[in-house]
């Protein structure tokens, strides 16, 4: 046996996970095809490949959504105070750009500390906000695409797949199971 030479070694490594993914797919149909130019003798074993759509998952699903609707709420009464304490932000700086011409030199220095210590207030609160956010869906989307990949296999040991892709640059309908997922995933027990 031949072993492939650094080139192409170099290219295989550098693949991007889709790429890499499809050349897989690739390889599996043409190491179940026969290999002489002759009659086949016995029939060849069929490699049975499918494609979800896990972005149509992270956005349709019933658990997603959910998902999504239980972070607006856990996070709705921290938006609603940024946003009063951006208005009470934004008076002052009104208030003091139109009155500073009346302040005494030290009335409009006190008035710029305060204006500035309020801004950094709302700058901190406001990047913890993200923050928070930012985790709490990271975890929320990571049950779901947890609990998605269950039901992926559960399909896939079902209808005997070889191979099931998530991220692909192009999907035939016909191998394309996302809406299986998608009614798997909105049962009650999430089970296919």
């Amino acid at each position: 046996m031949q072993t492939p030479n650094i080139e192409a070694r170099t290219v295989l490594n550098n693949l991007s996970k889709p790429h890499y993914a499809c050349c897989l797919a690739l390889l599996l149909c043409v190491s179940s095809a026969p290999v002489s130019a002759g009659p086949v003798a016995a029939p060849t074993q069929e490699v049975r490949i499918a494609a979800v759509n896990s972005d149509r998952i992270l956005r349709e699903s019933a658990l997603a959504k959910a998902a999504q609707e239980k972070l607006k709420q856990e996070f709705s009464k921290r938006d609603q105070e940024l946003q009063a304490l951006a208005k009470t932000l934004k008076a002052k700086s009104n208030k003091l750009d139109k009155n500073a011409a009346a302040l005494s030199d030290p009335e409009r220095k006190r008035a710029q500390l305060e204006l500035t210590q309020l801004d950094a207030d709302f700058q901190r609160k406001q990047r913890e906000f993200s923050e928070d956010l930012n985790q709490r869906r990271n975890e929320e989307l990571a049950a779901v695409l947890e609990r998605a990949n269950k039901v992926i296999k559960q399909i896939s040991e079902a209808r005997n797949y070889d191979l099931i892709v998530q991220e692909a640059v192009y999907v035939n309908p016909r191998i394309d199971i996302t809406d299986d997922v998608l009614k798997a995933l909105s049962k009650p027990n999430g089970g296919f």
